[in-house]
Formats: C-alpha cells, sequence, structure tokens
C-alpha cells in the first residue's frame, strides 16, 4: 500500500492572482511511513516547531515588525516571541482606533498564519525549509506526482474540465500508472490511497470525480488500484500533507520565476521511467525549455 499525500498551491480561478496553479501528491509506501514522519519531525523540533504546520509560503515571507525590533536575532527565542506579539498587538489596537477595517481584518488574518513562527528570522525560516526539503530529497523511496497548469495555456473548452479538475485527473492517472508498473515479481499488486488537505468544496469535487474514476477510468487509463475516494485529513496534525504543500509551492515558484533552489530538491523525487520525467508535467507552450519541460520531453 502507498499513501498519496495531496496538496496544491496557486489559485485555479483564472486569471487569479498567480499565473500558475499546481497540485501535487508525494507517494510512499506505508512500510516507510513511520521513518519519513519521524525524520521530519526531528527537524521541527530543532526550529521549536513541533506544533506548527509546515506552510512553506508564509514561512518564507518577511515578517516587518521583526526588522523594527533591535537587536532582534540575538534575542532567545521566547523575547523574540514576546517581542514581535506586543508590536502586532499595537498595530492591531492602533488600526482600531484608526477605524482601518480592512486593514484590521487582513493583518490579523496574516499575523494567525504567521504566529507559529514568529520566534524564528528569516534566516532560520530558510533555513528549517531547506532542512526539509534536503530531507524529501533523501527519500529515495518517495515519488512525486505533479501537474502544473500555466493559465495562458489552458483552454476549458478543449479540455472539457475546469482546471483544477484537469490537475486531478492527470495526477490520478500518473499515480495509478505508478501504482501498475511497481508489481511485484510474483503477482503481487501495488494499491494506493490518497491522503488530501481538508477543504470542503474540493472534497465534494475530488470525491465525486474519484467515484466517476473508479467507474469508467480516466481519460489516460483504467483505475484498478487506487482504492476508495480520497481521505481529506486536517493539514495540521499530518506533516506528510505538509510535505506536499512544500512540492507544489517549490514547483509553482520554479515555473512562475525561475527559483530553481527549493525545487531542485524536491524534483529529484519525481517519478521516471528510464531517463524521462514521468510524475511531474508543466502544461504550458510547446517551446517551454524549463527542466520540467525538457525532462517530459527527453
Amino acid at each position: 500500500m502507498h499513501l498519496c499525500y495531496v496538496d496544491e498551491s496557486g489559485t485555479p480561478d483564472v486569471p487569479g492572482n498567480t499565473s500558475h496553479f499546481v497540485l501535487a501528491g508525494v507517494s510512499i509506501p506505508i512500510w516507510h511511513w513511520r521513518q519519513a514522519d519521524s525524520a521530519i519531525s526531528n527537524i521541527k523540533v530543532k526550529y521549536s516547531l513541533q506544533e506548527a504546520e509546515i506552510h512553506t509560503a508564509w514561512l518564507l515571507r518577511k515578517y516587518l515588525e521583526q526588522s523594527r525590533i533591535a537587536d532582534f536575532e540575538r534575542l532567545s527565542r521566547d523575547q523574540r516571541r514576546a517581542a514581535v506579539t506586543s508590536a502586532r498587538t499595537t498595530h492591531l489596537l492602533d488600526l482600531q482606533r484608526q477605524n482601518r477595517h480592512k486593514a484590521y481584518r487582513q493583518s490579523k488574518k496574516n499575523y494567525a498564519q504567521t504566529e507559529p513562527y514568529i520566534h524564528l528570522t528569516l534566516s532560520e525560516r530558510q533555513r528549517f525549509i531547506n532542512d526539509v526539503a534536503d530531507c524529501v530529497s533523501g527519500f529515495g523511496f518517495a515519488r512525486l506526482f505533479a501537474e502544473c497548469i500555466d493559465k495562458v495555456h489552458f483552454n476549458p473548452q478543449i479540455a472539457r474540465l475546469s482546471l483544477d479538475e484537469q490537475a486531478f485527473e492527470q495526477l490520478i492517472s500518473r499515480f495509478e500508472r505508478y501504482l501498475q508498473n511497481i508489481d511485484g515479481p510474483n503477482g503481487q499488486r501495488a494499491f494506493g490511497l490518497l491522503v488530501h488537505d481538508n477543504n470542503q468544496t474540493v472534497a465534494r469535487k475530488h470525491t465525486r470525480m474519484m467515484r466517476t474514476f473508479h467507474e469508467r477510468g480516466t481519460l489516460w487509463i483504467d483505475i484498478q488500484r487506487i482504492i476508495e475516494t480520497p481521505l481529506f485529513v486536517d493539514s495540521k496534525l499530518t506533516s506528510m500533507v505538509q510535505i506536499a504543500d512544500l512540492c507544489s509551492y517549490s514547483l509553482r515558484r520554479y515555473v512562475e520565476n525561475d527559483e530553481e533552489h527549493l525545487f531542485a530538491k524536491v524534483y529529484a523525487r519525481a517519478d521516471r521511467q528510464f531517463d524521462r520525467v514521468v510524475g511531474v508535467r508543466h502544461f504550458t507552450n510547446e517551446s517551454c525549455q524549463c527542466i520540467i519541460c525538457l525532462g517530459h520531453r527527453h
């Protein structure tokens, strides 16, 4: 049995606020699950993040109030947390007094998202993400599947699917093909289960689609090895879904901004057949010369 942990990066809305939408899945054999989970947990402990969710985009942001605190890097982690909390409380109270309701709501939301990480400097948060990415890169037993869709080149009329529906169908097809390709020598068959970050709208859509795939297959393959409909979980409670968040973020930052550092680490786990990358695709124009397109066409 293989568990494929799924998460997305960017918005499926067109145009939305990102040029790409990425859906990524990280497949881990169940006999390696504890090893993988323990490895990530150990890194979290090192940075006092054992109770925190790995939300890569929020971790890598600059927190302006940290730059305004004198000798912030020299403070202890407890002192940093207290100083940032005080600065943020002061800011929110100022916004309330000025009746800047929209700014207050947005700031309060941003602060809630980043609160678990405020005891770390930006460089420490960057090192944390690098450590996690290095760890994932070394998971020789893991496989990465992803669809990276360039919204400029996606036509829902031709695809007859919405952007996020195409991404899900592609991910399912590649995971199913992988499971069929790794059958044991004695007829032992590999099976898989999807574990997805919980979102009520996505849950309904993907559950419905998966039931259809079980009945009719996808455009590319009959579904024989992926069991049940996706299992939806709170990503705060499982590090493996958080790893999928890191992978989807890294892929999107590469296809949008040519940021290769994190991408190179997670891309090492892309499913391959011989020298060709089959697990990850960049849906864009045919002349694209990015690493993903070159590897997919190889």
